[in-house]
């Protein structure tokens, strides 16, 4: 089996760690992977700020990128949610485009889903030593994704897995929502920290970039010894 990797515009900018244990991980289950050069953005941010002739734009253009991948794997419930759930919307009025999106989006996986769903893999292997509390992203819920990425760190050795009060809320991310309602967003991220923190773990893990950035801000800010770390960190771990 063979896949493309969509390492995301923050995962490329911010977290290249998480692409590279993506890469790891799958190449350790015996998946070869390939990285197409011509992919940017997938179009969310143009996307949720109304920007929808943008964020067109943007979709043809993965669409394009994409056009020879077997599956495609990402490790973001959100950038898989946008080609996933809102790629053929913005195509509607454009049969060609829109069967383009569908045949996209049906090869396109959040890597927890991968992993679980497509592999049928819930021990990938994985020794991590600590205790970790698990942050359950909003987009996977429009993915369909509840338990997948539990269920691998459950089977993590070594690792301690530590409920965390409200696991399910958002961090207060949300890409242009912590920009436009700065204030909100900070409130949300604190209670987050505030959990993270009485939950006894050392690390927080979660499976997106943007939920990773707002929290380990929230937490370095406050002074806090807990890491955050992309679920792919923990599983390429052996």
């Amino acid at each position: 089996m063979r896949v493309s990797l969509m390492v995301t515009c923050l995962g490329d900018a911010l977290f290249p760690d998480v692409g590279v244990a993506t890469v790891r991980l799958l190449r350790r289950l015996g998946i070869a992977v390939d990285f197409p050069q011509a992919q940017t953005c997938c179009g969310q941010p143009h996307f949720n700020s109304g920007f929808r002739d943008a964020a067109r734009d943007l979709a043809r253009h993965t669409i394009q990128a994409f056009d020879n991948a077997q599956l495609v794997v990402t490790p973001s419930g959100s950038c898989a949610a946008m080609v996933k759930l809102e790629y053929p919307g913005l195509f509607e009025s454009d049969s060609v485009w829109h069967a383009r999106a569908l045949d996209l989006a049906g090869r396109t996986h959040e890597l927890s889903s991968f992993l679980v769903n497509v592999l049928g893999i819930e021990d990938v292997g994985a020794r991590f030593e600590g205790k970790a509390t698990y942050h359950m992203a909003c987009h996977l819920r429009g993915l369909g994704i509840v338990s997948e990425p539990e269920r691998l760190l459950r089977n993590v050795r070594g690792l301690e897995l530590l409920p965390l009060e409200r696991h399910d809320e958002c961090c207060g991310f949300g890409g242009s929502f912590s920009v436009r309602y700065a204030e909100i967003s900070g409130a949300m991220v604190s209670d987050k920290a505030k959990f993270i923190e009485q939950s006894g773990a050392d690390v927080v893990v979660a499976t997106d970039a943007g939920c990773l950035m707002n929290m380990a801000g929230c937490l370095r800010r406050r002074g806090s010894k807990v890491k955050a770390l992309h679920l792919a960190q923990v599983l390429e771990q052996t």
